[in-house]
């Protein structure tokens, strides 16, 4: 029989319970590249200031239309 405490991986850098979040790290940093890049586009970073002034501007719409101030 095998002993539990000494596994294939017992001292190595694949755990189990760790693989979802080395993933979610990974896919984190591909998030925060992806917005740096396109911030540093100059016709990029006008589009998301434009799409960010229109939502505000949709929210503020439903706001006051809707009577809530």
């Amino acid at each position: 029989m095998s002993d539990p405490d000494k596994s294939r991986n017992s001292g190595g850098q694949d755990w189990q319970g760790f693989r979802e979040v080395d993933r979610a790290i990974a896919d984190d940093r591909m998030a925060a590249y992806t917005w740096k890049k396109a911030w540093a586009d100059p016709w990029e970073r006008r589009a998301l200031i434009f799409a960010g002034i229109i939502a505000l501007g949709f929210i503020a719409y439903v706001i006051i239309y809707d009577g809530l101030i």
